[in-house]
């Protein structure tokens, strides 16, 4: 298949890596555009004979989550094992494939801490709050510091301290030096350093480290949303190379969604929860449909229209199975290529809409409806026979009598 804007095509073997949740709040919208995107990714993969191997992080000890705990008086742990509870949940309720390797932050300490001590370029900045120094990678000696995002250094400066980032930070060697091991500080959790000393894992070497163990080196294909491409993904390609791993990641990036205007975050209380929309009665399948017709590289504000729009596809899609409209054998092969030029959901979505109106081309005795059924399923996770929460579609027997 071709993917990305240059429309790269991926060898037969594909290590996929796509950054996980940071766990202090629900599964919004936000996070179901992004894993929906890598899911639909694997699913055309793999139909399309590549072997996949699918590796997810999740940053299970972080700021933002130690920041959470103490503002909600909740142990942070606690907080981090029900948000991944209820975001697996989410993803099962969604039909989205789970990744081969589903690793956190905390149980990959030992891995971080042997990637820092081999990476070629750090350094220590001493930190009068903390029991040692915090160690930072540089990036003035990579040559190929910033071919991720392409930014210029004006842009990476504000998003550096927009997104973690701590440019202002004295003793450093630049302003974009990312941190890869901070230092303990008292009432911070901390593990057993050994060269490094006491403290824990910056954000970037995570992903760096775990992709590394996982998937031998730079990942084949690298995703996430857009907010990602810096500095996470910027700082995490820069690790990989400083850990000797030369090769060069496709980098794919789902756009943000928005709602009444604005990114969908949790500062601004505009979440709107996967988890609440399937307990309000919404049938996961309308969720994903509503995502689904929406380009993955697109930014795109939701409303209620999504949800009636793709309500009526779905009711749509059904009817036409029951009635087994003509040209689905066709239709399907539609809907295979639409996915297989960079996953391109809405054109996939506008040929099953013409099929289910009637409109289709077709050919006596040439349509195979198990076919078409099958191919949603298996390519847009959307089962048009059995029931919302159904993990297959295995009533394709019914379509023979």
């Amino acid at each position: 298949m071709r993917c990305g804007p240059e429309r790269v095509t991926p060898p037969e073997n594909v290590a996929l890596y796509v950054c996980g949740i940071t766990p202090y709040d629900a599964t919004h919208l936000g996070h179901v555009a992004t894993y929906l995107t890598f899911d639909t990714l694997l699913r055309v993969l793999r139909a399309n004979g590549h072997r996949v191997t699918y590796t997810q992080n999740v940053t299970d000890i972080d700021d933002p989550l130690l920041e959470r705990a103490a503002k909600t008086g909740v142990d942070w742990r606690d907080l981090a094992t029900s948000q991944i509870d209820l975001f697996r949940s989410d993803m099962e309720n969604l039909r989205i494939i789970a990744p081969d390797h589903y690793v956190g932050a905390v149980e990959s300490v030992d891995l971080v801490v042997n990637a820092v001590g081999r990476m070629r370029d750090t350094y220590r900045v001493e930190a009068d709050d903390a029991d040692g120094a915090d160690i930072y990678a540089g990036v003035q000696s990579d040559r190929d510091f910033g071919e991720v995002s392409g930014y210029p250094r004006e842009q990476m400066h504000e998003l550096f301290a927009e997104r973690g980032g701590d440019p202002q930070r004295p003793g450093k060697r630049d302003p974009l030096d990312p941190l890869v091991w901070r230092a303990h500080r008292e009432g911070e959790p901390h593990w057993d350093g050994g060269p490094l000393g006491p403290g824990r894992p910056g954000w970037h070497i995570e992903c760096a480290a775990i992709a590394e163990r996982y998937l031998g080196g730079a990942p084949t294909i690298c995703g996430g949303g857009s907010d990602l491409i810096f500095p996470h993904h910027e700082m995490s390609a820069l690790h990989l190379r400083e850990l000797g791993h030369e090769g060069h990641s496709l980098f794919l990036h789902a756009g943000m969604i928005g709602y009444e205007g604005e990114k969908m975050s949790k500062s601004l209380g505009n979440l709107v929860l996967a988890s609440k929309l399937v307990e309000s009665g919404i049938d996961p399948r309308v969720v994903r449909l509503a995502m689904l017709d929406h380009h993955y590289a697109e930014d795109h504000q939701w409303s209620d229209a999504d949800l009636e729009r793709a309500t009526q596809r779905l009711r749509d899609y059904r009817d036409a199975v029951r009635e087994r409209r003509p040209g689905s054998g066709i239709t399907a092969l539609v809907v295979h290529d639409c996915l297989t030029d960079d996953l391109d959901t809405p054109a996939a979505l506008w040929a099953l809409d013409a099929w289910a109106h009637g409109d289709a081309p077709h050919l006596d005795g040439g349509d195979d409806l198990a076919d078409l059924v099958t191919t949603v399923d298996a390519l847009l996770g959307v089962c048009l026979i059995g029931g919302p929460f159904d993990s297959t579609c295995g009533c394709l027997a019914d379509l023979e009598s």
